[in-house]
């Protein structure tokens, strides 16, 4: 597969730091051609004005971020708006959905804008508005106080039902697009951040607009509706929302994971009800947060609403499902990726024909198998250092240094304050079975 150097900078790039890209995904994927089918028809639902819920499971070093990246990357490609938050006790609790809506709007993204297109997108609605004003033939062009005053009429017709629950969604709306007109960028901006739920907004620009207070819990869902308003009449057909690591919920007091969990089942019952037609909701976990008695078992209609049977052959899980469980990283899926991550290197590589020859399948084979023996032979944990290793201490070596022989030169090593808490616990496990995986 060819892609761009930009695309595969990128790539390398997130590689180096350890990390899971954000686009290009597909490029590397492996083992997910058994969902593909089933989640582009899931994607064409939303895209009519639908919704989904979807529940990853998976153990620690399965994939569930790539997979979240890969799902939103996918969408974004049909022209969906994605955001991934990371669902974490102090700076995004669960139970505070005004908190998630914030971190949400902060890294929405679209094709064209890799973060923060709120106010893109707020602008191309507008534009949308203005144009679909000048379709109906009555208003002149050149008449701006006319044109305003028929796209302000324009706007709350499409926000009705929103304005219904939470017409200051509409009012700021409202007060962003006169102060754009007016030229007062201060307040716009003002506005744009307080729709986008962020705190601390000057006084002056929720006044300019009628409002008063900041997004509270409830408020979050409403403002959410409008949002998805706002993104289909601007020409995305959804949004496609990733909540992962939500099983960091179980490690927090016992009020607060009551909290988190029914506010889990309040998102899921809002997208079953057809409350945000336009969204497709996926959160991830391990198993124990959906098998465990810290986790979903804690609430009795949660748990029913996810239930699925694992008990059969995975080969015939059902990707249709509201749970689906990721297969466990083998040693050939890890080979597989290793050599599509070097082919990727390779395309734009300063010495390509070194690289083909200094590490070719065999070798990643081999440098595969030394990362996951140091891991305890645990090769679920190993992706993320074991492509690390790959691109850092191999491929980059071999394409700036004619000498380099990697079979030669090179002794793999792995150091503390390179690993995760889990890959340390991995490293000094004596035994596969001393391995924790934190839950």
């Amino acid at each position: 597969m060819s892609i761009s150097p930009q695309r595969r900078q990128e790539i390398i790039d997130a590689l180096r730091r350890g990390t899971v890209p954000r686009n290009s995904l597909d490029a590397f994927a492996v083992g997910l051609g058994g969902f593909e089918a089933a989640l582009d028809e899931e994607l064409r639902k939303v895209s009519s004005v639908g919704s989904v819920f979807k529940a990853v499971r998976g153990e620690y070093g399965c994939g569930k971020t790539f997979f979240a990246r890969w799902l939103a990357d996918r969408a974004r490609k049909l022209g969906f708006a994605s955001a991934e938050v990371q669902v974490s006790e102090t700076e995004t609790p669960l139970h505070r959905l005004e908190t998630v809506y914030r971190r949400l709007m902060e890294r929405l993204s679209t094709a064209d804008t890799p973060q923060g297109a709120w106010r893109n997108i707020v602008d191309g609605w507008f534009y949308a508005l203005e144009e679909d004003v000048l379709a109906e033939g009555t208003v002149d062009a050149n008449d701006e106080q006319v044109l305003l005053e028929r796209t302000n009429e324009l706007l709350e017709q499409r926000l009705a039902k929103v304005s219904s629950t939470a017409p200051t969604f509409s009012a700021a709306l409202r007060g962003y697009r006169q102060a754009q007109a007016c030229g007062d960028r201060a307040i716009a901006d003002g506005i744009l951040a307080w729709l986008a739920g962020q705190p601390n907004v000057a006084a002056a620009a929720k006044r300019s607009c009628g409002v008063k207070r900041d997004i509270d819990h409830f408020g979050a869902l409403s403002f959410l509706q409008g949002v998805l308003i706002v993104l289909r009449d601007s020409g995305h057909p959804g949004l496609l929302l990733v909540l992962d690591e939500v099983e960091t919920i179980q490690r927090v007091r016992s009020d607060v994971r009551d909290k988190s969990l029914n506010a889990l089942r309040q998102l899921i019952d809002e997208v079953d009800s057809g409350r945000f037609p336009g969204l497709y909701l996926v959160i991830t976990g391990t198993p124990a947060f959906y098998d465990g008695p810290q986790g979903i078992q804690r609430l009795e209609p949660l748990s029913q609403r996810l239930h699925v049977d694992f008990q059969t052959d995975a080969r015939f899980d059902n990707p249709r499902a509201p749970q689906i469980r990721l297969p466990a990283f083998s040693l050939e899926r890890l080979c597989l990726v290793g050599c599509k991550v070097r082919d990727i290197f390779q395309q734009h590589a300063q010495a390509p024909d070194r690289i083909a020859a200094m590490c070719d399948d065999a070798y990643v084979q081999n440098l595969a198998e030394a990362v996951a023996g140091k891991l305890g032979g645990k090769v679920g944990v190993a992706p993320r250092i074991f492509l690390k290793k790959l691109v850092t201490d191999i491929l980059d070596r071999v394409d700036q240094f004619p000498e380099f022989d990697p079979r030669e030169h090179y002794t793999l090593t792995m150091n503390d304050n390179e690993l995760t808490t889990v890959e340390r616990q991995a490293m000094g496990a004596t035994d596969v079975d001393e391995i924790e995986l934190e839950t």
